[in-house]
């Protein structure tokens, strides 16, 4: 069978995927009746005080369809291998795994092609929704590429971009790219169908962004940043994992996380990180204006509203954020 004798009727699928962003990637294959043979998930964990065995989200999803599922903890052993090549496919989807080696990538007859969430060759990484935002970015998008043996560097088949807009969080622009990114795979699937793959190489130019994991300790905010920055990095770390400061309430050290906010464009004179708060607000002194905090956590407590947190919490005249 070659290329331009492909049929969607003989393409055998092993989709490779965790979080809910795979799901609605491997549902809309299986919505346009394409044949997965199998998926590939991340191991069950145990989580909670009860240590409740949680499956991954793809993996509830493919056993409400009664799709054949592995989970392998190493990809490169032998029993595990023979699994794989015993579903047949002649083509695997990846989108957010991990890291394949080369006996699985270049297993199957028409490839292994991975969905990345950022316009490549910029942003290869872990967290490339969040660094697009946190780094002021107007526009990402998505980029299918096949895999080779270093991370999101292989060649690329296709893109499709987005606007960022002044509003967006990292929640709201991950379910955005989402739709977009099962639009692009089911283009770029219909591709190698047809025969009418390109293949662009990537840039490997020093002055690329790129998009690291992200760590507790590169959620805390920098208060000395321009405002604008302030307010990216916020909304760039917003749902998850949760920007966070520092709040100086006298003699009290109250750790603050900061999921939503807006800013006020304003000159003033005053220190940066001081807080000023009324009855219902509560904003932070920055350059060129002041972050306006709309929706914090306390230690111990849940995600509130800042007005409704006002309502237990007493500031100093002299609370800052540091």
């Amino acid at each position: 069978m070659n290329m331009s004798s492909l049929q969607k009727d003989n393409l055998r699928i092993v989709f490779m995927g965790t979080p809910e962003f795979a799901v609605t990637i491997l549902d809309a294959l299986v919505q346009n009746n394409y044949n997965i043979v199998g998926v590939l998930t991340a191991p069950d964990r145990q989580a909670g005080r009860g240590r409740k065995v949680h499956k991954s989200a793809v993996k509830e999803y493919a056993e409400g369809k009664g799709i054949t599922v592995l989970q392998p903890t190493n990809l490169k052993d032998a029993a595990f291998l023979e699994e794989l090549k015993a579903l047949k496919a002649n083509l695997q989807i990846v989108v957010a795994f991990r890291m394949l080696p080369r006996v699985v990538w270049e297993m199957p007859t028409y490839g292994t092609f991975n969905l990345h969430a950022s316009l490549l060759p910029n942003y290869r990484g872990a967290a490339p929704i969040n660094w697009a935002i946190i780094n002021g970015e107007v526009q990402t998008g998505v980029t299918t590429f096949y895999i080779d043996d270093k991370i999101d560097t292989g060649e690329m088949i296709m893109q499709d971009k987005i606007a960022i807009t002044k509003d967006d969080t990292a929640g709201t622009l991950h379910d955005k790219l989402m739709h977009l990114g099962a639009e692009t795979v089911l283009k770029t699937v219909l591709q190698i169908i047809d025969g009418s793959i390109e293949r662009t190489p990537q840039d490997f130019s020093a002055n690329l962004k790129s998009a690291p994991k992200i760590h507790k300790d590169t959620c805390e905010i920098d208060w000395s940043l321009p405002l604008k920055q302030i307010y990216d990095f916020i909304r760039g770390l917003s749902p998850y994992p949760g920007s966070w400061t520092t709040l100086n309430n006298e003699e009290e050290e109250i750790f603050l996380k900061i999921y939503k906010a807006s800013m006020e464009e304003e000159s003033h004179a005053y220190d940066i990180g001081r807080i000023f708060c009324t009855k219902s607000e509560m904003k932070v002194a920055a350059k060129g204006g002041y972050i306006v905090l709309l929706e914090i956590q306390l230690p111990g407590k849940r995600r509130m509203d800042t007005k409704d947190v006002l309502n237990g919490l007493k500031l100093s005249k002299t609370a800052v954020v540091v």
